[in-house]
């Protein structure tokens, strides 16, 4: 494999370079020739002059392309409005195909299902690139359907954009195909000598306190903590709902975990209301983070990443890298990052609007990541290549930004347990720390709601109340410390019998020494059963001061329709005949 890379200057020198690699080309074995075209404008009558050239001088090679936020040659951001990446397969078993489809929100099963059945045609294929149009579309059903392709197969790729990145047009391109606005190109590749690597970097770290996803319609982000979710952006970072929110968002995604990684997500714009519009549909209950980038946490990653990456010795590197990371370092410091990589192999690649990677079986949407592809024809030979970032871009010493948001982190972890505890004071008795009668009342109250408006013998709750029989006799005999024993015996034997059997079951101190138990639903054993082991268990409990005791337990299941005072009220009712009755024993009502 063979990569030759250049910029698109004028005929003279683009064809002076297609002559150049059909001349090398002549005494060499060769089974395919790949041109990637990357253009940082949106001339397509120029992109379609370059590419018309490139099939003139070379009928047989394949071309695929897109329009970007910035063009990758050499690892480094080329100033030229297009670059042209030549790679040259020399195994005679490698095959390339390149497969260019419309991609709207209604082609989109058809595209998926077609590439499907391609791949199923083709049992050579070891990886899939794509270059695909972003911008108005959610990726959530694009992702999902693709990631049933044989999970053997390396998927990665980019989203077209423009050097403007508040422009919304991008254009996709291949060989046999016009510039198309709303389409995906796929390019296979495979054979018995290639291999793929895939990685992915981001560096960006959580930032503030934990954000609940409250309300949202597929790609649409409505709130966050109940409240608009623009809040979050002009409270915190003073950002303005204008035509820059885009590019002022950028840089501060949302991280949260989706398919068991954690994935970065930039709105792309924001409604009058104050709803963030997503490429990728975001769940409701979904707790996410915002996110800010540290250069020494970047570059540390990088390292890491291209020592591996090394390994593996690649014969050619693709890099996808969001704008938004062209933007967090700008033009003049965004080849830290992609530089070194050029040390391993040939490197090249854009600044795209999303960035597409298959991680295990699924194929994940990424924004603000840089995704870095190494392929190889042939067994690596033992070679060693030097990565390595600058010493002195790693000296150890984090950079102030990230001391600043540890700080800020750190505070606002101490500011979330104060709260959490405050809260739980709140709902919890002090001396049993099981909950306390407002809690409890409002816990019943709500399951007695749900099951009058969907009642049915399986989710039927019930109660357990219970009384220590003759309490007043140990504090008055034995004292009040003796009394608060026997008060949190009572409840540890509670907690232990009760979660064993259903961890939603609930338990509070109603008073004194009164407890009342929340059942949710049915119970496989009954819940007459589980009163009887509370009361059997209590009963051979022998304390060092008092000796044994007894309590009294009264059972009711909820009527539909039934007022919950009524309810509580049969379960004291039961608890009054236990009493009155004997006591150490249950009553059913």
């Amino acid at each position: 494999m063979r990569q030759i890379q250049f910029e698109y200057e004028n005929d003279a020198s683009l064809r002076q370079e297609l002559n150049r690699i059909d001349k090398w080309r002549t005494n060499r074995q060769v089974s395919a020739i790949l041109f990637h075209v990357f253009s940082d404008n949106l001339e397509t009558d120029k992109i379609t002059h370059v590419t018309s050239l490139i099939e003139f001088a070379l009928p047989d090679a394949l071309f695929a392309g897109c329009t970007t936020s910035g063009n990758v040659m050499d690892g480094r951001l080329n100033k030229s409005h297009i670059t042209i990446t030549c790679t040259i397969f020399e195994d005679p078993n490698t095959h390339v195909e390149v497969f260019q489809m419309p991609l709207t929100s209604d082609t989109e099963p058809k595209v998926t299902s077609d590439l499907g059945e391609i791949v199923r045609q083709r049992p050579w294929v070891k990886s899939i690139e794509l270059l695909v149009t972003i911008r108005g579309l959610s990726m959530t059903k694009f992702c999902e359907d693709l990631s049933v392709i044989n999970e053997d197969i390396r998927m990665f790729g980019g989203g077209a954009f423009s050097d403007d990145i508040n422009e919304v047009s991008s254009f996709v391109f291949s060989s046999g195909s016009d510039c198309c606005e709303h389409a995906v190109v796929f390019i296979l590749i495979g054979g018995e000598s290639v291999s793929v690597y895939s990685e992915w970097v981001t560096g960006w770290k959580p930032l503030g306190r934990k954000l609940k996803i409250t309300k949202a319609d597929h790609a649409l982000l409505h709130t966050l903590d109940n409240k608009p979710a623009y809040d979050i952006y002009y409270k915190y970072l003073n950002i303005a709902n204008d035509d820059q929110f885009f590019m002022h968002t950028l840089e501060f995604p949302f991280i949260y975990k989706h398919n068991g990684i954690d994935i970065l997500r930039a709105p792309t714009a924001c409604r009058e209301d104050g709803t963030l519009v997503m490429t990728a549909d975001i769940e409701e209950g979904v707790e996410a983070y915002m996110a800010y980038g540290d250069p020494w946490t970047i570059l540390e990653q990088v390292n890491s990443c291209g020592m591996r990456l090394a390994e593996f010795e690649p014969q050619a590197i693709f890099l996808f890298s969001c704008a938004a990371r062209r933007s967090f370092w700008g033009n003049e410091g965004c080849d830290r990052e992609t530089s070194p990589f050029q040390n391993i192999a040939p490197t090249s690649g854009f600044y795209t609007s999303g960035e597409f990677m298959r991680t295990g079986k699924n194929l994940n949407q990424h924004n603000v990541t840089l995704l870095i592809t190494g392929l190889r024809e042939g067994p690596a030979t033992g070679k060693r290549h030097n990565f390595r970032i600058r010493d002195h871009e790693l000296d150890g010493q984090a950079s102030l930004v990230n001391r600043l948001a540890n700080f800020v982190q750190a505070a606002t972890a101490d500011l979330e347990e104060t709260v959490m505890m405050l809260e739980q004071t709140s709902i919890r008795d002090g001396l049993t720390k099981l909950y306390n009668r407002t809690e409890i009342q409002h816990r019943i109250t709500a399951r007695n709601k749900a099951y009058t408006e969907n009642p049915d013998d399986v989710n039927r709750p019930s109660l357990i109340m219970i009384d220590i029989d003759n309490f007043k006799h140990v504090n008055d005999t034995f004292g009040h410390h003796e009394g608060d024993i026997v008060i949190k015996t009572i409840s540890h034997i509670m907690e232990d019998i009760c979660f064993d059997t259903d961890t939603d079951i609930s338990i509070g101190r109603w008073g004194g020494e009164e407890f009342m138990i929340l059942i949710p639903n049915t119970l496989r054993d009954g819940t007459e059963a589980l009163a009887e082991k509370i009361r059997t268990t209590f009963e051979a409990k022998v304390f060092d001061v008092s000796g044994s005791h007894t309590i009294s337990l009264g059972v009711t299941f909820a009527i539909a329709g039934e007022h919950v005072d009524t309810w509580c009220q049969r379960a004291d009712a039961a608890l009054y005949e236990a009493k009155n009755t004997g006591k150490n024993k249950i009553v059913i009502k």
